[in-house]
Formats: structure tokens, C-alpha cells, sequence
């Protein structure tokens, strides 16, 4: 059973009343240098600190700027994309061109921070996250991010979804960079400890002695993730999980993207979402790459320990999972896009209306 409560949720005032101890604000894109050190240094306590006090500008500029709350959005501006990253998918390379194209385009990006990141809300915060997130003017359109298991917004009965975008990775490449970030971090925040520092056994030698940090069982989570917030969702090799995580994958994700074809998502996205991702594509393919986050000591397991592992019933049904989702996005990106001179295009609008009746006098 998981239990969840949130650094971070959205404030609005006529929702309920919220403990500014427990509120989280985003870092504004301007000051993530800032954040990393902060985070990596002085910790979560001094987040929450610079957080409060964000929370109190934002209120003070609002109030300077008059209410907003009865004034009606435009379709475009009353947009909200949730990207509920699985770890180890290249998830903060993608969010930081977020961040870094969100001044830009003018959108917010918010970091949805959970308790020890667990991707289980409790049912009490599952509601004031709907609540948040679906009534919060001042911070639409906006881009939330974090690690947090699909929750459908339906069953609460909001009139507007949310728009679901993820990625996923092969399983076991997601499992052996997860099992050397927490040995060694990455290049991203070097400085900041890491739960298993200090362990240099190789991924190898961990499934050679059945270690418990490189189990199948730990193969278990891009399933659940897309399956969601159900007990099921959570037994490790459950069919059920499985045809959940495929059903919402077809219909509740806007478009699902694998790491190694990142590019081809982020061209996908700008050409069907340019309110948020304008520039996106150009940015990945010639900017400085800034955004570009490695997992430090990494090495490649051998063929044997990949046949290993391969052998689990548990990696069979992550691998199926991925693959499924590898096919739906080869099939959006072949109706897509055209291959010219070894590039792809984005294809120009390809319908048009006619025979429209009654005629005009």
C-alpha cells in the first residue's frame, strides 16, 4: 500500500485552504541554476523556503492585477499538458526544453514534487490535485511534470481533461541507467549525494548474485505507471495492469514517445502542440544542449546478464508493453512526417472541406 502526500500543490484560494508549509512553486525558468544548486546543496528545506516566497509574489502581483478568476480563457491559453515521466527516460532532458521554451511561448511549467517520489497520491490528494490543476487560471496554459502514476481526471467529474504526453525507454536500458544514477548521479547535479553512493558492485555482478536493486521485479514500472492509481496497477506482473497501461496509452495520452527516438517526438510535438513546444525541434537539434542529462559510470551489461533478465516473465510483459507503444508512435510518425535526403518533414495540412450546404444568398 502507498501512501502520499505532496511537497507541491497548486494554490487557489477559493478552492480550500492550503498550509503554505506544504506548498510548492516551480523555479522560474530564468533561475534554474539556481535550483540546481540550492536542491544539490542546501536541500529540500531551503526549496520550500524560496517556494513560499514565490507563492507570495505571484499573489502579489495578482492582486495588483485584479481577479481573474471570472474571466473566461481562450481554447489555446485554457490548455494544461501533464507529462507524468517515468524515471530514467530522459524525462528532464525533455521537461528543461519546457523550461527553457516557456518564457518564450508563455507558458508556466510547474514541477509536481511528491513525498520520497512516490507515484501513488493518496485519494485526498488525488482531489485536490484535480481541483488544482483544472481551476487555476493565473497558471494556464501550463506544462506540469513529475513522477506520478496516470490518474483519470474523469472520475472526478471535471469538464476538461488535461492532456496526457510521455515517453517511455526499453525496460532493462531504463533499469541499468536507474541502477547507476543511484550509485553515481549524473552530470545534471553532480554534487548531490546519491541514495546508493558509495556501492561499486556493476549492474553484472548485481543479477550474478540475485541482488535485489537489479531483480525483475524492478523491471515493474512503466506499466503501472500508465496503468495508474488501481491496486492492480501495483501487483508486479499483472495482466490486468498490462491491458490498463495499453488501453490508456491508446486513448487517454495525447502522444507517447520512446527515448530512443526523442527527436522524432519533440518534431511530433512542435508540428501538433506549437502553442507549447514552438521552437522545440530547433532547439534539440542545434542549441547547446544544455538540456542533455547523462548518467555518470555507466556500463552496458553483458549478453548474459541481458538473457537473464530476459528470461523473467515480468521483463516479457514490460517488453511487450514497450513495444506496443514503440508501434503506435512509428505508426503517428509514418502518417506524419516524410523522409527527404535522409531528413523527415513535418507533412502540410492534408484535408480541406468542400461541398459545404445550405449555400449562402
Amino acid at each position: 500500500m502507498f501512501i502520499s502526500s505532496l511537497y507541491v500543490l497548486v494554490f487557489h484560494q477559493n478552492l480550500f485552504t492550503v498550509d503554505y508549509s506544504d506548498l510548492f512553486f516551480p523555479f522560474r525558468a530564468n533561475c534554474s541554476a539556481c535550483k540546481k544548486y540550492l536542491y544539490g546543496v542546501l536541500g529540500v528545506s531551503t526549496e520550500r523556503a524560496i517556494a513560499r516566497h514565490e507563492v507570495r509574489e505571484i499573489e502579489q502581483r495578482h492582486t495588483m492585477d485584479g481577479p481573474r478568476q471570472d474571466v473566461a480563457l481562450d481554447e489555446e491559453d485554457d490548455m494544461v499538458i501533464i507529462y507524468n515521466r517515468v524515471p530514467k527516460t530522459a524525462s528532464t532532458s525533455f521537461t528543461n526544453i519546457a523550461y527553457d521554451l516557456c518564457a518564450k511561448n508563455k507558458y508556466h511549467v510547474l514541477h509536481i514534487n511528491t513525498t520520497k517520489n512516490n507515484p501513488v497520491m493518496s485519494l485526498q490528494d488525488q482531489v485536490r490535485f484535480v481541483k488544482n490543476i483544472t481551476s487555476w487560471k493565473e497558471m494556464k496554459p501550463g506544462f506540469y511534470h513529475g513522477h506520478i502514476s496516470y490518474l483519470d481526471f474523469a472520475k472526478f467529474g471535471v469538464k476538461k481533461k488535461p492532456i496526457y504526453i510521455n515517453v517511455i525507454r526499453d525496460p532493462i536500458e531504463r533499469l541499468v541507467s536507474y541502477y547507476y544514477f543511484l550509485r553515481f548521479g549524473d552530470d545534471y547535479r553532480p554534487g548531490l549525494r546519491r541514495r546508493k553512493q558509495g556501492d561499486k558492485k556493476t549492474f553484472d555482478e548485481c543479477v550474478a548474485e540475485g541482488g535485489s536493486d537489479c531483480a525483475p521485479e524492478k523491471l515493474w514500472l512503466q506499466i503501472p505507471f500508465f496503468c495508474g492509481h488501481s491496486s492492480e496497477c501495483w501487483n508486479v506482473g499483472s495482466r490486468w495492469a498490462m491491458d490498463q497501461a495499453k488501453y490508456n496509452l491508446i486513448n487517454e495520452y495525447f502522444l507517447v514517445g520512446v527515448t530512443e527516438e526523442l527527436e522524432d517526438f519533440i518534431m511530433l510535438l512542435e508540428a501538433a502542440l506549437p502553442r507549447f513546444f514552438r521552437g522545440a525541434a530547433e532547439l534539440y537539434r542545434t542549441g547547446k544542449k544544455s538540456h542533455l542529462r547523462k548518467t555518470t559510470e555507466k556500463k552496458l551489461p553483458t549478453k548474459q546478464t541481458i538473457a537473464k533478465l530476459q528470461q523473467s516473465d515480468i521483463w516479457k510483459m514490460e517488453n511487450e508493453f514497450y513495444e506496443f507503444a514503440l508501434e503506435q508512435f512509428q505508426f503517428i510518425r509514418a502518417h506524419a512526417v516524410r523522409e527527404k535526403d535522409g531528413d523527415l518533414y513535418i507533412l502540410a495540412q492534408n484535408f480541406f472541406y468542400e461541398k459545404i450546404y445550405p449555400k449562402s444568398n
